[in-house]
């Protein structure tokens, strides 16, 4: 099944298509980096002004999404790293939409 679907290039893609999508998130002050490879990606939140890990900010994001129907996990010994695991087989329009919430919802918290 993962060769007849390849599943791997699926992977690839999504990593593209995420890295294209969440690249402006890195000018925010409180988006540290980007990470990862294929479907399983992070953004590390971290205030670039005094070091300190945003657990609670990566908390209420994922709650935010969560309300908004996007699932998005937090992670990291810090609690501060928001983890991204959209599944091989989504499509292109519906991962765009799913990391367009999230954008709308980190840079609802770079205005707030």
């Amino acid at each position: 099944k993962m060769a007849s679907d390849d599943l791997n290039a699926a992977a690839r893609r999504i990593e593209q298509v995420a890295r294209e999508v969440l690249a402006p998130l890195l000018e925010l002050h409180f988006v540290a980096e980007l990470r990862g490879r294929g479907a399983m990606l992070a953004l590390e939140l971290i205030d670039s002004r005094t070091g300190q890990h945003l657990s609670d900010l990566a908390r209420a994001v994922a709650a935010r999404c969560a309300q908004l129907g996007v699932v998005v996990l937090t992670a990291g010994t810090h609690g501060n790293v928001i983890r991204l695991l959209p599944p091989l087989v989504i499509g292109e329009e519906l991962l765009r939409e799913g990391l367009g919430v999230l954008v709308e919802v980190l840079m609802e918290q770079e205005l707030s």
